[in-house]
This record gives C-alpha cells, sequence and structure tokens, in this order.
C-alpha cells in the first residue's frame, strides 16, 4: 500500500508513518529494522544516545532497498550542546552509521537550564550548509525554545517530535507547529506499553471500523497531521502498524479519542521545560 507523505518546508517528502529503533541494537536490532524496511517503512528514527545508529546503518546495507529511498533520522544528545562539540557529534553519527548524510538531524531535547540550545541549533544549521544533513529540526521542543531559535537565527525547524498519544495529545503545541509550518512528529505514539492500547473507549471504536487499537490511534494522529513513529519487534505488528491508509475515523470518533487526553497524561513525567538529558 502506498504510503501518503508530509512535506516539509524545504521540500523533503517525509512518509506519513515511520518506525521506532529504541532498545534494538545489536545483531537482533538489525534484523528487527531490516525487517521494517522490507514490510514498508521508509522513515527510520533513530538517535546518538540509542546507541544504535551502527545498527540503523547495517540494516540499510542489508536491504534491497536503495538508500535514496529511505529517511533516516538521528538526533543530537544534550551534552554535545556546545558548536564545536555538536559539529563532531552529528560527523560522528554519520561515521557510527557509515552514511554519507542523514535525512534529518534534530536537537534530542532543549536542556533549558543549560540554555545551549541555540548554539547546538547554529551547529546543525552548519551541518546542513555542509551537506552532513538534508533537514534540520527538534525534538521535544516548547514554543518559547522554538520562538527563540527563529528568533536569534532565522532558521525554522522542518519538525519537531513531542510525546504524543491519546492520554497526552499536545493540542497547543500541534497548533503551534501548524503555525509554523513545522511537522509534528509523534515519540511513543501507541504509550509505550501503557494502559493506552487497553482503554476500553478506543477498543470501542476499534470494534466499530473494524481494526484493531493500534491502528485505530495511528490514524486518529494521522488525521490529526501528527507523523508517528511507533515501533514493534514482531513483523506482523510492523505490518498492522503500516495499515493505516484504507479507512477513516469519523469526526465524532477523532473526537472521542482526543477527549481522553489527561493533564498529566505524560508517561515519565519529562517536562521539556525542566526535563534534562545529556
Amino acid at each position: 500500500m502506498a504510503i501518503p507523505s508530509l512535506q516539509t518546508l524545504k521540500g523533503l517528502d517525509l512518509p506519513a508513518v515511520g518506525f521506532g529503533t529504541y532498545k534494538l541494537n545489536g545483531a537482533s536490532g538489525v534484523n528487527t529494522i531490516n525487517s521494517a524496511l522490507n514490510v514498508g517503512y521508509r522513515l527510520i528514527d533513530t538517535a546518538f544516545n540509542y546507541e544504535n545508529e551502527g545498527a540503523v546503518g547495517e540494516a540499510v546495507r542489508r536491504s534491497s532497498i536503495p538508500r535514496e529511498q529511505i529517511i533516516i533520522s538521528s538526533k543530537l544528545p544534550g551534552r554535545h550542546h556546545h558548536y564545536d562539540e555538536a559539529l563532531t557529534t552529528i560527523q560522528e553519527s554519520l561515521y557510527r552509521a557509515g552514511l554519507d548524510y542523514y535525512d534529518l538531524y534534530l536537537i534530542h531535547w532543549p536542556n533549558p537550564k543549560e540554555n545551549l540550545y541555540v548554539e547546538a541549533w547554529q551547529a546543525l544549521i552548519t551541518a546542513q550548509k555542509l551537506g552532513l544533513v538534508r533537514e534540520i529540526g527538534v525534538s521535544n521542543f516548547l514554543p518559547e525554545h522554538i520562538d527563540r531559535l527563529i528568533t536569534e537565527t532565522g532558521v525554522i525547524p522542518a519538525v519537531n517530535q513531542i510525546e504524543l498519544h491519546p492520554y497526552f495529545s499536545e493540542l497547543q503545541l500541534r497548533e503551534y507547529d501548524q503555525q509554523k509550518h513545522i511537522i509534528t512528529l509523534a515519540w511513543s505514539p501507541l504509550g509505550r506499553a501503557s494502559s493506552v492500547l487497553k482503554d476500553p473507549i478506543i477498543a470501542g471504536i476499534a470494534a466499530e471500523v473494524q481494526r484493531s487499537i493500534s491502528q485505530v490511534i495511528l490514524r486518529w494522529e494521522f488525521q490529526l497531521g501528527v507523523l508517528p513513529i511507533p515501533k514493534s519487534n514482531h513483523t506482523a505488528r510492523q505490518i498492522e502498524n503500516l495499515n493505516l491508509f484504507d479507512f477513516e475515523l469519523s469526526e465524532a470518533q477523532m473526537q472521542t479519542i482526543t477527549n481522553l487526553d489527561r493533564p498529566n497524561g505524560r508517561l515519565q513525567n519529562q517536562d521539556p521545560a525542566e526535563y534534562e538529558e545529556f
């Protein structure tokens, strides 16, 4: 099945669903990522801190899919936000993966107490000019962080990857991203093995549309204009999570899921205004 795409401001086409690789490491990680490529995923998301950029690169090399047909995204860790360190880290990311370029490179967290994210952003801008990355973006950034990047550098992030699932639907941040023409990506789109996947209300909608709960959640995100990045170790589930584009949720069903939002819906209390990751 053809996967629709979302286009960044500078014209890079991103598949409307991607594949997350957190905790997919070593030989088993390579096999799982290779399986995802084989069943149709064309956006693979990794990070320096996942310590599996090498596995992602190896899976790409083992795949029969041409490199130019795959979007590969990675992320800069908080401990390397200083300009020179950030540039070196991006180069190391590529060497680890055995790649000539990343399609997308993000700042993983703003780490506002350290207050170096603008410097890190300037390094990403340079990396893009050098051809190390095609598009640059951010992850877990709030509007005030992005406003500052734009004010101080004039460069708008292509994407903002954030925690987003039915218990934490991030309406205000989604609306902000949309106004700035920033694509919102969702990490833990299925709630990372939380009670989201057992929610009786979502289960009821799944029964109505004769789809799995996972498919309903991912379809809800797609219809919100969000690009979800689910992860699965199992080929059958990988296929299931791709099959989102031949059914539709009604406005009432969409609103019912959105109404599940909780004020404290974060999975691990990782508020980007406070949380620091190095």
